[in-house]
């Protein structure tokens, strides 16, 4: 369980940073999807709050990216902030950003993979894969792939388990499993253990005239995120290095700007609490300095504490399943 059993979903990032400011102070932390009014600025603000050594924000628009990173240089001047560009639906771009961190950082203790995009209709990365699969969770998978180096040279300096990866997904992967037949969304024929949930609200029901499913799709890339994690604690946890998956709530951001009023509407009524985006990563926090996680104590976090998952996101054999087709999707293995 967690250091905290009383925290819960309307608990504050920089309060959970103030309390674990000795697990922060001096770590050199890597934050994605990181712009203005979002869960990734509220995470980068509560970080820089403690102190760390370094704290790289990387996000794909340039422009928002600064802008972020001026309002955490306003409030703590003393901590030195980077900023690296990166477009995760091109593996090329993903190269280049690792590449930069780099020759930023000799280590890396803390990554918290946050970024994420949602879609009303198809889109493909630059590799042709279906973009929500391919940002959400094929970027991240290369991404921490290459910077899997720097995160086993802080193990090295840390107390086992204090390094940590954690993957922001969303409650929202209970919709849909690894459609490993048709895992680019085409609406092609999947046996019945691929099939998404059911019954479901038309609006995540939604199916669009080329056959892409758009909530299905970002479902099956949330399941991803989570079993990417289980993965990656089974073969970790003896290098000294811990990995969580978590929801982060209903958060009132720019995620689902893409969105129509129905689709907007459905998800409205998903969550009867919305959180401000400091109270939006209070469980990325937890989940990335908690000293009680440097066990592993669970897989996936909800509003601070240990929350159940879907079965399917907590197979081994789907996780290993899907650890293959990922490293096929990046031409390369990722051996841990």
């Amino acid at each position: 369980m967690t250091s905290n059993p009383v925290w819960g979903e309307r608990t504050s990032a920089l309060e959970v940073a103030s309390t674990y400011a000795q697990q922060i102070e001096g770590k050199n932390v890597l934050i994605t999807g990181v712009a203005p009014e979002g869960v990734g600025e509220g995470t980068a603000l509560a970080f820089a709050s403690q102190k760390p050594a370094i704290l790289i924000l990387v996000s794909r628009t340039k422009q928002k990216l600064e802008a972020a990173a001026s309002s955490v240089r306003e409030l703590y001047p003393d901590v030195d902030v980077r900023t690296v560009t990166i477009d995760l639906a091109s593996q090329n771009s993903i190269r280049k950003a690792a590449a930069d961190v780099a020759g930023i950082v000799s280590k890396l203790d803390i990554l918290v993979n946050n970024a994420g995009a949602t879609y009303n209709s198809r889109r493909w990365t630059e590799e042709g894969i279906e973009m929500q699969f391919g940002a959400n969770h094929i970027g991240p998978f290369l991404f921490t792939k290459l910077l899997y180096p720097l995160l086993v040279e802080a193990a090295k300096e840390s107390p086992a388990g204090a390094t940590r990866i954690v993957n922001v997904s969303s409650h929202g992967h209970r919709l849909s499993t690894i459609r490993f037949h048709d895992y680019n969304i085409e609406n092609k024929e999947v046996p019945p253990e691929e099939k998404p949930f059911s019954p479901m609200p038309p609006a995540f029901g939604r199916v669009q005239a080329d056959g892409y499913m758009p909530t299905i799709a970002y479902a099956q890339s949330k399941t991803a995120n989570i079993l990417f994690t289980l993965y990656l604690q089974e073969r970790l946890e003896n290098k000294g290095i811990m990995a969580y998956a978590l929801h982060p709530g209903g958060v009132s951001s720019h995620l689902g700007r893409d969105h129509d009023e129905e689709m907007a509407d459905a998800i409205a009524r998903t969550s009867k609490f919305w959180k401000n985006c400091d109270q939006g990563a209070s469980t990325t926090l937890i989940a990335a300095v908690d000293p009680a996680l440097n066990v592993r104590s669970g897989l996936y976090l909800s509003d601070c504490q240990f929350f159940p998952c879907a079965d399917f996101a907590e197979d081994p054999a789907v996780a290993e399943r899907l650890w293959h087709l990922s490293e096929d999707l990046i031409g390369q293995k990722f051996v841990l």
